[in-house]
C-alpha cells in the first residue's frame, strides 16, 4: 500500500465549507483507504491504498465529497515519495532563514507550475517565487508582509486550481506520512 495525502482546497476556511474532520475520516474509510487520518482543520487526509493512480484517487475522493457533503472544489492527491520530494527541493534558505514567511503551492494538473508563475505578483526585495516538481514555492520576508503582491494570486482564475500549505505544515505532514 501507498501513502498518500488528499490536500482539499478550500474547506473550513472563512466560515464556509464547513467539515468535521471526524466525517470526513469517515468518508475516506468509505472509500475503502487504509489508516486515515486527517491533520489540523484546512482539508489535510493522509491514507493508503494500492492499485489507483493519484488522478484516479482524485476524481474518486471528489465525487465522494460531492456526494457525502455538496463540496466541489479543487483536490490534489501526492504519495509520500512526492512530499518528501517537495521539501527535499524547497528553497535553501528556508532551512536556515526565520525571518521569512515559506508556502508550498501545490498545482493541480492541466495547470503547470510555469503558468502559475507566471500569475503570482512578485514585488521585489518582499516576494520570491520558484518552480518545484509539482508545486510553487513561494516566499515573503517577514519585514514586508503587509507589501507582499502573493495574496494577489487570491483574485486570480488559476487560484482554484492550487492549493497553498505552510511550510511548517508541510514538514508535520512528511513526518506523518512515513510514520508507520
Amino acid at each position: 500500500m501507498t501513502n498518500y495525502i488528499a490536500l482539499l482546497r478550500g474547506i473550513n476556511v472563512g466560515g464556509k465549507n464547513i467539515i468535521r474532520m471526524a466525517d470526513l475520516k469517515t468518508c475516506f474509510e468509505g472509500l475503502g483507504f487504509g489508516k486515515v487520518t486527517t491533520f489540523i482543520q484546512s482539508g489535510n487526509v493522509l491514507f493508503a491504498t494500492s492499485g489507483k493512480t493519484p488522478e484516479k484517487l482524485v476524481t474518486t475522493i471528489e465525487r465522494a465529497l460531492d456526494k457525502t457533503f455538496n463540496y466541489k472544489s479543487t483536490v490534489l492527491v501526492r504519495s509520500a515519495s512526492d512530499i518528501a520530494g517537495v521539501l527535499t527541493d524547497v528553497p535553501r534558505d528556508w532551512k536556515t532563514r526565520t525571518d521569512l514567511r515559506c508556502y508550498v503551492a501545490f498545482v493541480k494538473p492541466p495547470v503547470t507550475v510555469a503558468e502559475v508563475i507566471r500569475e503570482i505578483p512578485v514585488k521585489a526585495g518582499i516576494d520570491t517565487i520558484s518552480a518545484g516538481k509539482g508545486a510553487v514555492y513561494m516566499t515573503t520576508v517577514l519585514s514586508g508582509l503587509t507589501k507582499s503582491g502573493l495574496n494577489k494570486i487570491i483574485g486570480k482564475n488559476i487560484y482554484r486550481l492550487i492549493t497553498i500549505r505552510n511550510y511548517s505544515t508541510m514538514k508535520k505532514i512528511a513526518a506523518l506520512m512515513n510514520n508507520d
